[in-house]
């Protein structure tokens, strides 16, 4: 009878907490449907297989400020190419990161480097993370998984939380205003060049249609509750397809 009792009770919790963990997915879906209507629907989203934009605003590195300007194309988010201008204090740079599939390049200046396996999934995670605010659908793919939390302010304003698995099994926090559904900020933890993790706390603002949908054009950026990065979109574009060497190694 003992054995009976506590069989009894630990299989009432655990299903209780099965109908839990599926009410937050049901509730995160919700939140994830509204957003994506808000940017332009499903359908229309959907058949957005390959992104370009462009953007320009400021970098900060060790509290000093340099211009910087990109322009990005991105098939699915394992095919990935940024091109990078700068400007710190006079001091002109440029380079080109490349991802295709399971390889990578980075190149500066004149020197070109391979992307070994980390730093691979490092740029993997990278464009997941800028694929994801701009599409929302792949939060509905096989390859994420998502729940809702507990709401939060954004600002002066109430947002839906959603708490999302990516493809690398690492985690990230999207928050969406509650009336809008729009995506107004995102918290993940990042890489940077030197393999050092940050937290990295984006919010998104300024929202304007670019051939149907919906993108937000300032993208504000915090690591470790530092200033890091303020960019404007200035286009955003979805294409039919790319030339294929565009995820070639850079020559």
């Amino acid at each position: 009878m003992k054995r009976f009792l506590v069989a009894t009770i630990v299989t009432t919790f655990v299903t209780g907490l099965g109908q839990m963990a599926r009410a937050d997915e049901k509730e995160a879906k919700a939140t994830i449907d509204k957003a994506i209507q808000a940017i332009g629907g499903e359908e229309a989203l959907n058949k957005a297989k390959v992104l370009s934009w462009k953007t320009k605003g400021t970098i900060t590195f060790n509290g000093n400020d340099g211009l910087i300007s990109t322009l990005t194309t991105s098939q699915g988010i394992d095919h990935y190419r940024s091109e990078i201008e700068g400007d710190f204090n006079g001091n002109t740079f440029s380079g080109v990161v490349v991802l295709n599939g399971d390889k990578g390049w980075r190149k500066f200046g004149d020197n070109t480097v391979d992307l070994d396996g980390d730093a691979v999934a490092n740029e993997k995670r990278s464009v997941y993370l800028q694929v994801v605010p701009a599409l929302l659908v792949p939060l509905k793919g096989k390859d994420f998984k998502v729940d809702s939390a507990a709401e939060e302010k954004v600002g002066d304003k109430p947002a839906a939380v959603v708490k999302a698995t990516g493809p690398d099994g690492k985690d990230f926090t999207l928050f969406f205003d509650k009336e809008s559904g729009l995506l107004v900020k995102m918290v993940a933890k990042v890489f940077g060049m030197q393999g050092d993790e940050f937290t990295q706390e984006t919010t998104f603002a300024n929202y304007r249609d670019f051939g149907g949908t919906k993108q937000a054009t300032k993208r504000s950026s915090k690591r470790d509750g530092e200033k890091f990065l303020d960019a404007e979109v200035s286009d955003f574009k979805i294409l039919d397809k790319v030339d294929a060497k565009a995820f070639s190694q850079p020559d």
